[in-house]
């Protein structure tokens, strides 16, 4: 359970990380029907679900109906609806030629969350980091597009440079797994060089 400091509020925080194996579906669905709290408490819950439940959420034909009425189900038994995703409309690429899109990622939450939280807000932010989008959930009364990095070339003939680069890329990461750490890294980079353009041109 998840409890705000600065207003007392607390909800149910479920995080998801479904099986791809289709043998292991049900006993999934099951699972997730199990972490149904009881009535009056706010639930949120998010993750990889790697299964939809419409048929419009993947690019291609040849699907699961049958699963996927059965997830359908999964989440009408556990009261569940999906806070709509506001700028995009698959969140998975198998990166191939001809590529298969899919929505596998999800927030999903009950009436009492929804009602505690009516200002939410879902959208996906940009990634060269995995197959996966990720989504930010933020509350908020409007999405808010964030705000790009923007490299300019001219900045490597500059004095100072390399030095602002180096040490940016020297800061300590807290992470340990690689591809959080080269994002971390590439951020905090972006984020100095950012600080370090306005100082010459302010």
């Amino acid at each position: 359970n998840v409890r705000i400091r600065a207003n007392d509020v607390c909800f149910k925080l479920t995080s998801v990380y479904g099986l791809s194996d289709s043998a292991s579906k049900d006993s999934f669905f099951a699972e997730l029907v199990s972490h149904k709290p009881t009535a009056g408490v706010a639930w949120l819950a998010f993750g990889d679900f790697n299964q939809i439940y419409r048929a419009r959420d993947i690019n291609k034909r040849n699907v699961n109906r049958s699963r996927i009425n059965r997830f359908h189900a999964t989440l009408q038994s556990c009261e569940l609806k999906e806070i709509h995703l506001q700028n995009r409309r698959f969140t998975w690429s198998n990166d191939r030629d001809n590529p298969t899109l899919c929505k596998l990622d999800s927030f999903f939450c009950n009436a009492d969350w929804d009602m505690t939280f009516n200002t939410h807000v879902l959208h996906a932010l940009s990634s060269s980091l995995s197959d996966h989008c990720p989504l930010l959930l933020a509350d908020d009364k409007g999405p808010r597009r964030p705000r790009s990095f923007k490299f300019e070339n001219f900045w490597v003939s500059l004095p100072g440079f390399m030095e602002v680069v180096q040490k940016a890329w020297d800061e300590r990461v807290s992470h340990t797994e690689p591809f959080l750490i080269l994002h971390n890294k590439l951020k905090t980079t972006a984020l100095r060089l950012s600080e370090w353009s306005k100082k010459l041109f302010s």
